[in-house]
């Protein structure tokens, strides 16, 4: 089923079900009224809302015309909101770029921090900045939404607690990441609020495409119109959402309703050297920062800015049909009032 969160007066928004085709919508009120509130109570309102998106999908229910701008995330704040780093050919540009070698626990012991949870921008919502040289870039990203998930859980286990996938656009602010990285003590200013695809979808609707705890389909991103990044998400994931959660939980148990990222979608080209742009006819990249590394790596420095005022970002998957499963993330950069 695909379920979103429409704004209203609230903080928490109105959850309503989004047809397979995402041109119609119908409350879901009755049910529960916030995303939120039907994470808390999966046993009871998940198969309700099931049939109720059934229903929408075949017009056994009229509903109303989907409009995505009028969407929040569809978790429009979380208890928790957890980033990993599962492509680990992006981390180890980011190291060579540097001239640093990649260390061997690296393959073997996700990168993950936690990020701020209580706003997240909505899909369509500016990201308003005060500063370009900031260093404004985006992250285009798959997570999942997950169930109560126990202290301690095993990867095997962990994917029985996977209740919703979206897209991401976790917005990163490069140039304050240096001096925030030297304290030692992780990223918090460089990491402004991120946001999510319009629809979330559970696990079924994405068909063969999900398996191994994984979905394998390109992630597609442009950059002021034009193609930036098609990588497949399910090709070079060193860790599986399964294992990203157990590592999460390795300590402390997840409450439902915690996002669990999996950083930036990143693809190796088939020769195995880093990934080329897709006017190249490469898989292309999931945020400036990475394509700034390959020109540093090859040509000694970066010859692509990060983004600027006015400059747009669209992020979208689709099925194999061409249509968009969770609708399209599309946000543009702005100046903050006064600054």
């Amino acid at each position: 089923m695909k379920l979103a969160t429409l704004k209203d007066e609230s903080r928490d928004g109105r959850l309503v079900c989004v047809s397979r085709d995402l041109e119609r919508f119908t409350p879901a009120g009755a049910i529960a009224g916030t995303l939120q509130a039907a994470l808390d109570d999966w046993p009871r309102c998940a198969p309700a809302l099931h049939d109720l998106y059934d229903r929408l999908s075949l017009g056994a229910i009229a509903g109303q015309p989907f409009d995505q701008s009028a969407c929040a995330s569809p978790l429009p704040r979380a208890y928790q909101w957890a980033d990993g780093s599962a492509y680990v050919n992006h981390v180890e540009l980011v190291r060579r770029a540097r001239g640093a070698e990649l260390p061997e626990s690296f393959w073997s012991d996700p990168l993950m921090y936690q990020g701020g949870s209580d706003s997240f921008l909505g899909p369509r919502d500016d990201i308003v900045m005060a500063d370009e040289a900031w260093g404004i870039d985006f992250e285009a990203e798959i997570a999942v939404v997950t169930g109560d998930v126990p202290m301690g859980i095993g990867a095997d286990d962990a994917h029985n607690h996977i209740r919703l996938i979206m897209l991401v656009n976790d917005v990163s602010l490069r140039g304050l990441i240096p001096a925030e990285l030297a304290k030692g003590f992780g990223f918090f200013q460089a990491k402004p609020s991120s946001a999510f695809s319009p629809v979330a979808v559970t696990p079924d609707e994405l068909g063969e495409a999900w398996r191994d705890g994984k979905v394998h389909l390109p992630l597609l991103s442009t950059l002021n119109g034009k193609p930036f990044g098609k990588p497949n998400a399910g090709i070079d994931m060193t860790f599986d959402f399964a294992s990203l959660i157990a590592h999460a939980a390795k300590t402390r148990p997840l409450t439902a309703g915690t996002i669990i990222g999996s950083g930036t979608v990143s693809n190796k080209d088939p020769s195995g050297s880093p990934g080329r742009p897709v006017a190249q006819g490469g898989k292309g990249y999931s945020c400036i920062a990475e394509i700034r590394m390959i020109e540093t790596i090859s040509d000694g420095e970066p010859r692509t800015s990060f983004m600027k005022f006015g400059d747009t970002v669209r992020i979208e998957m689709n099925d194999p049909e061409g249509q968009s499963i969770f609708g399209s993330i599309e946000q543009k950069i702005a100046r903050q009032p006064g600054a």
